[in-house]
């Protein structure tokens, strides 16, 4: 079994962290198709990575390089995987990781425990700690009650549920998991979210990908968005969410004179005077909000209700893979700088 020590000298210039997964210029093309255009990655240990993106986008493809199913372009860069070099230390990695693909790789014309003992055969355990292994496994994901009866009658979470059982009989230290919800019920991906959940907490280092942005939100440390076989975006959840323009604060006033002294104090603002209720562009910062506080103290206005709306997730998703660009930099700079300038 692979060692449960992450090399901590595995470190990418500038981040202080031991890092499980990097890469560097990572390109792949099929003839003139170009999947990967020359991404950069760098997931720090236990962490949980989602790589998010349109079908077709490449996401799979990149899953497929880093646990080496398939070669990068000879012109990608540097990639290391557990602190080995994928070029050079192919079986190294293959040792250091786990995967679980789109569709389920359980047999299920066999046992849920057989399933087990198969893959720990394969990792070359003994049959006594092969045996151990299994039995802690199926009670961990909950499959004794199961697990003498044939995979087939298995439900779609169960299969799941086995599947990254599978995966664990080699004690990876990190997982590729490729759409590991997709076709699951909403009760059964949220239980499959606490078993990954679990994982990290166990210093796993967790690799997603999926076409729920729900469950990035819920689940990730860090986000990127693949489009056109690039990096659109990379950060948490709500650095990619400040991302795009529409968030804002919304003040709303129980007395009518104190909702329109605030409307005309403040100018630019979007009114709602059914709810008595005003709306400031916002990026939804500390900063920007205790802005807006300070302004309303200073003119001696108090709001009943204060909230924050930011863009969610599937904005951000929409804003970076379709037709129109998201904002560069310098214009989110402008808008912070519109927004303070409208509450002051």
């Amino acid at each position: 079994m692979p060692s449960s020590d992450m090399s901590t000298s595995n470190q990418v210039a500038g981040h202080g962290s031991p890092t499980a997964v990097s890469a560097v210029d990572l390109r792949k093309s099929y003839g003139d198709k170009v999947v990967l255009d020359g991404i950069d990655l760098h997931i720090p240990a236990g962490s949980i990575f989602a790589l998010l993106g349109p079908n077709g986008a490449g996401k799979t493809t990149a899953v497929k390089i880093l646990s080496t199913l398939i070669s990068p372009d000879p012109a990608s860069g540097e990639i290391r995987v557990g602190g080995h070099d994928l070029a050079s230390g192919a079986q190294a990695v293959r040792a250091a990781i786990g995967v679980t693909g789109q569709f389920s790789a359980v047999d299920g014309l066999i046992t849920g425990e057989e399933n087990m003992l198969l893959m720990a055969d394969l990792h070359h355990l003994s049959k006594q700690e092969g045996r151990r292994i299994t039995a802690e496994l199926l009670e961990r994901f909950d499959l004794v009650e199961a697990s003498k009866k044939p995979a087939s009658s298995y439900s779609g979470g169960m299969k799941r549920r086995l599947d990254i059982a599978m995966t664990l009989v080699g004690n990876p230290r990190i997982i590729f998991l490729d759409e590991p919800t997709t076709g699951l019920d909403p009760r059964s991906r949220h239980n499959m979210w606490g078993i990954i959940r679990e994982l990290v907490n166990g210093g796993v280092t967790v690799f997603l990908t999926t076409q729920y942005l729900e469950e990035a939100d819920e689940l990730a440390d860090r986000i990127a968005v693949l489009n056109d076989g690039k990096i659109a975006a990379e950060g948490t959840a709500d650095e990619l969410k400040r991302l795009i323009p529409g968030g804002h604060v919304r003040l709303r006033f129980a007395d009518p004179a104190a909702y329109e002294s605030a409307a005309l104090a403040l100018g630019e603002v979007t009114r709602d005077d059914e709810s008595l209720s005003l709306q400031i562009p916002s990026d939804g910062t500390q900063r920007e909000l205790r802005a807006i506080l300070d302004w309303l103290d200073s003119e001696g206005i108090e709001a009943d209700e204060l909230t924050v709306h930011t863009p969610d997730l599937d904005d951000v998703f929409f804003a970076l893979t379709g037709p129109a660009n998201v904002p560069n930099q310098s214009n989110q700079s402008n808008q912070v700088n519109q927004s303070k300038e409208t509450v002051r």
